[in-house]
């Protein structure tokens, strides 16, 4: 069996999956959307379904696909590591940019406003007689 990431490697699977997280769709919806055919959308959802992203109901005449939350704390689990990386490389920039506002604070001065020049009016030759 496929590892989580390896299924949303695809970018169509992505495409899939991106347009489920708002609401639940069904095939035809997610076909005009994506601009693919019936058929390439029934793959990647037949994919996404037996690995567990998604889940399907029936409706009458159709079948709403919809996400499933479980395999994504798979990848979010994997993922945590690297926001403890960048959580702590984000909180140094943020302190460093509150230090340059702060030291650009601290040296400016009062503005005095500056007269601004007026525009000259372009003269127009007098015509000849």
């Amino acid at each position: 069996m496929e590892s989580a990431f390896e299924i949303i490697a695809e970018p169509n699977r992505r495409a899939i999956l991106s347009l489920l997280v708002s609401s639940q769709q069904s095939v035809g919806e997610l076909e005009r959307q994506l601009r693919m055919p019936q058929p390439t959308v029934s793959k990647h959802l037949r994919v996404l379904r037996e690995a567990g992203f998604v889940e399907s109901t029936v409706d009458a005449q159709r079948r709403l696909y919809r996400l499933k939350p479980e395999p994504f704390q798979e990848v979010d689990a994997w993922l945590a590591q690297f926001r403890r990386f960048w959580s702590g490389h984000l909180d140094a920039l943020e302190r460093h940019l509150d230090r340059m506002d702060s030291d650009r604070t601290e040296r400016s001065t009062p503005s005095t406003p500056t007269k601004r020049k007026s525009k000259e009016k372009t003269r127009r030759p007098k015509p000849r007689t």
